[in-house]
């Protein structure tokens, strides 16, 4: 076994290595949010400038988190080479040590890595996301994500038959509805009306449309004062169909997972989105093992620059491979777990298949 010294020695030089490609991408991450946001504020009458920073600073946690793999994948690399460059990988392997050993303290510290930021990290995102959220809007009057169509969508069976509600926009809580839409059809399925309004406010058991223009086929288009509709969401679950997962805390997804089943509304991203985060140490855990089989390469055999690329390579096609995967869950054509789980599986085989090659033939 690894000594007590060398272990920690080496997840010393790997969580500082890791952290150290996490926060220089975080600052060009940070400095180019903020120059487009800067950009973005100048038709803005409340934007400032200590105001446009701090906004950038609430958004940034939520777009490295996703960069996270690839911090601990190019970390890793580095401290791996530089291991190797300073030939202590070397005496390690002439005191007896196998790759598998050495290998132990990194792989340990990507999983504690792993579970503090989808215990930890995630939650601070995400609150800073929606705080985010609302700053924007007070100081934009809009936000950057506009043009994504947020439609919210409803169908529920009330007592006088079933409902499609369409709404774009939730404000007050979840409570009142702007810009919607309703498909009213009775208890045998035939449609019987199609309701517009401008506005529609929730109260218990039933919504109520103001304004509203009913259409009704072989009728007249007729306009009413209040149109009510049977309902039995509520407005926490109204709320949290207008939520992106990725702004859900870690320890919150379950719960609104399984309240949004109940109120009927598809909640296969926040399933998605939770199994994503469990399945995280294991996949900062393959990307260690990605990093070794690219770099323990002597420096006295060359071709160095070659397979720091490879790394690079294999750490792009994973990525590519997670949000491919990661599509097809969201869209329903693979299970969640499956969709989640299967990189960082298929990542963590295939770079102990290279380790095994290399090291044992």
């Amino acid at each position: 076994m690894v000594g007590r010294t060398f272990a920690t020695y080496l997840a010393r030089s790997f969580t500082k290595s890791i952290l150290m490609v996490f926060g220089l991408l975080f600052a060009i991450i940070y400095l180019s949010d903020f120059v487009e946001l800067l950009r973005r504020s100048g038709d803005a009458k409340g934007a400032t400038t200590p105001g446009v920073a701090f906004l950038s600073l609430l958004r940034v946690p939520t777009i490295t988190e996703q960069i996270f793999p690839f911090s601990v994948l190019f970390g890793a690399m580095f401290a791996f080479l530089n291991l190797t460059r300073k030939l202590e990988l070397v005496v390690a392997r002439a005191a007896g040590l196998s790759v598998w050993q050495f290998i132990l303290p990194p792989v340990g510290v990507a999983l504690v890595l792993g579970i503090l930021t989808t215990t930890v990290y995630n939650p601070v995102a995400a609150v800073s996301k929606q705080r985010a959220e609302r700053l924007e809007t007070r100081m934009f009057g809009k936000t950057g994500s506009e043009q994504v169509d947020t439609a919210f969508w409803l169908q529920e069976d009330g007592v006088d038959g079933q409902t499609i509600l369409r709404a774009d926009r939730a404000s007050d809580g979840g409570a009142v509805l702007s810009g919607i839409t309703a498909f009213v059809y009775d208890r045998d399925g035939s449609f019987m009306e199609r309701v517009e309004a401008d506005r529609g406010e929730l109260h218990d058991g039933y919504w109520a449309l103001g304004d509203a223009r009913v259409l009704a086929p072989g009728e007249a288009p007729r306009e009413v004062a209040t149109e009510l509709l049977a309902t039995n969401i509520t407005a926490e679950q109204v709320q949290q169909k207008f939520t992106a997962p990725e702004s859900v805390p870690f320890w919150k997804l379950p719960e609104i997972r399984d309240v949004t089943e109940k109120a009927g509304l598809n909640a296969t991203g926040y399933e998605l989105q939770y199994q994503k985060l469990l399945a995280r140490p294991l996949l900062f855990m393959a990307m260690i093992l990605v990093a070794a089989a690219f770099s323990l390469r002597f420096f006295r055999f060359g071709g160095i620059a070659r397979m720091v690329a490879g790394g690079v390579a294999a750490g792009f096609v994973l990525y590519v491979a997670t949000k491919l995967v990661g599509d097809l869950g969201g869209a329903g054509l693979l299970s969640a777990p499956v969709a989640a789980w299967s990189p960082a599986v298929v990542g963590s085989m295939l770079g102990s298949l290279a380790l095994l090659y290399q090291e044992d033939g």
